[in-house]
């Protein structure tokens, strides 16, 4: 797949276009987002990914068209465990509804910068050094088994390294100030906890791009098809957030869903570079690994769904290591503009 710098460029353009058109939405009167706004949006850019895959096979063929929708739907799967965490962040931290929507842009535009740092080191490794396969398919491998062994546990973001290591450093406000990340109370310039949150976001950022990279190249080794199918995951995150808060707490069998694609992209990476180093040693296709991972989000779902009905109380929870710490005892106010 010979991508030119022309087609590179065409594409951050097109990309910051698409956050530039987001940030003038938010940037309007904050507001809560309905479901029916947030069903439009998600049908905008779900649809536009649909729309880049049918080029990319028209374009490039059937193989790496395979291999786009196989990333995107991984990407897209992954986003979902992002979203948990996300609701975790914003409800321990008390953020005013009406504010939710730049947390959370702020939030997928410090991921695709991540991402796409990833994706570079990620794509020079893998020209330099085979083996990386093997430890990119390790990590998949290792992070899977977290997930199965903590797949009840739920993150503290107050307890968050970064973020008690900047409160420390750093002294912060009981309330919010609007959407101002500092304020100043008696003459003295104090953060307000829309900066802890913003530094919980963009942490939790960092720890799923070494995960979610490693799995898109476990299904394609492009780095233009990485890039994008991560790109049009994360740009209908936001709006994918407001479409299904009320329904996460009910995927009650997602970071197992997860866990076991995470497992199979590791082994399908292993078998990859084994495959390269013995020809004799098979190999799974894209094809195949489009329909196990789709089938396994299948079964998550309607397993979920028929757990749900058996036990209406049953919870899901974002699967992640939680510090053992305490919680603090700080709890933020919202401004009175936000009722």
């Amino acid at each position: 797949m010979e991508i030119t710098t022309g087609l590179w460029l065409a594409t951050f353009l097109g990309i910051l276009l698409l956050v530039g058109l987001d940030f003038v939405t938010v940037s309007k009167k904050p507001h809560e987002v309905g479901f029916r706004e947030a069903l439009l949006w998600s049908i905008f850019y779900i649809g536009l990914a649909v729309v880049f895959g049918v080029w990319v096979w028209a374009s490039f063929g059937s193989d790496f068209g395979t291999q786009y929708f196989a990333a995107y739907l991984v990407e897209k799967s992954l986003s979902v465990d992002n979203l948990f965490v996300f609701v975790i962040i914003l409800t321990q931290f008390a953020v005013p509804s009406i504010y939710h929507q730049r947390v959370l842009l702020v939030g997928v535009v410090l991921a695709l910068v991540f991402r796409g740092i990833f994706i570079y080191i990620g794509a020079a490794a893998l020209a330099a050094f085979a083996f990386t396969f093997v430890i990119f398919g390790a990590i998949l491998i290792w992070t899977g088994i977290g997930l199965l062994r903590h797949k009840d546990a739920d993150p503290n973001p107050q307890d968050n390294f970064v973020v008690r290591n900047v409160r420390r450093i750093v002294p912060v406000t009981d309330d919010y100030d609007g959407t101002k990340l500092f304020t100043r109370i008696d003459g003295k310039r104090l953060a307000t906890p829309l900066f802890l949150v913003m530094i919980a976001i963009a942490s939790t950022d960092l720890l799923f791009a070494l995960d979610s990279i490693p799995a898109t190249f476990g299904v394609t080794q492009e780095p233009y098809l990485v890039f994008t199918a991560n790109a049009f995951a994360l740009l209908g995150l936001r709006a994918l957030y407001f479409l299904l808060k009320g329904l996460l707490d009910k995927l009650v069998y997602l970071s197992t869903g997860l866990a076991i694609i995470l497992i199979f992209i590791g082994v399908k990476l292993v078998l990859l570079w084994a495959h390269e180093t013995w020809p004799s040693v098979p190999k799974i296709e894209t094809s195949t690994s489009l329909v196990v991972i789709g089938v396994i989000l299948l079964i998550t779902g309607l397993a979920s769904w028929w757990a749900v009905r058996k036990d209406p109380t049953r919870t899901a929870h974002a699967g992640t290591v939680t510090d053992p710490k305490p919680r603090s005892d700080h709890k933020a106010e919202p401004p009175p503009d936000a009722h």
